[in-house]
């Protein structure tokens, strides 16, 4: 992380607004109760981003035509070149670190972090002190 909050910043991101843009990349309309849940954020703590991701073009918050109280989220053009733009350096810097590795022990480490990642929220959040 500590890598990556210098390129955000120069892309006018913060982690939580790049995970957003990453999403709505992803998924182009989403709603805000359904976004916060799938990036396991709080619905009411994520407004702050998502205000200063419209306030900045980023993204659009439109009523849902099938429920006026709820808001459906959409990357703009702007959205796009922005999330790309640090997703191709952060890439970049990724690929440079890799780099120190050799092939065998890159691979090893990519499947490990694969692996690792793929697991369920709750297995991660249960630890040896969990109750």
């Amino acid at each position: 992380m500590a890598a990556e909050h210098p390129v955000l910043a120069r892309h006018g991101l913060t982690m939580w607004g790049y995970i957003v843009l990453g999403v709505l990349h992803v998924e182009p309309r989403s709603s805000q109760a359904a976004l916060a849940e799938g990036i396991g954020a709080d619905k009411t703590r994520i407004i702050a981003t998502l205000d200063a991701l419209q306030a900045d073009g980023l993204i659009t918050r439109e009523p849902d035509p099938a429920d006026r109280r709820a808001r459906i989220l959409s990357i703009t053009p702007a959205g796009r070149r922005a999330r790309e733009g640090a997703h191709d350096e952060i890439q970049r810097n990724e690929e440079r670190l890799l780099a120190h590795l050799s092939e065998a022990d890159r691979h090893g480490f990519l499947r490990a972090a694969e692996v690792l990642s793929s697991l369920p929220a709750a297995q991660i959040l249960t630890g040896p002190d969990a109750g």
